[in-house]
């Protein structure tokens, strides 16, 4: 399997700043994939997923808003 990069904005994070994989962002379906799991972009802003390879993460100049 060929991963990919998936670009985000903060609008497509949920409240704690991550992301489940598969991901309809990445034009998955849920049912043809693997198992969902939680990606948190928070630290580093990107974050690959274990299964499948796909690398999500910020774009260029977008930044988390604070959470507390």
């Amino acid at each position: 399997m060929n991963p990919s990069s998936i670009e985000l904005g903060p609008q497509d994070l949920n409240a704690q700043g991550g992301i489940y994989c598969p991901s309809p962002q990445a034009g998955m379906q849920l049912w043809s994939s693997h198992p969902k799991v939680y990606l948190d972009l928070t630290k580093t802003g990107e974050a690959r997923c274990p299964y499948c390879g796909t690398l999500y993460r910020l774009k260029a100049g977008q930044a988390l808003a604070q959470r507390h």
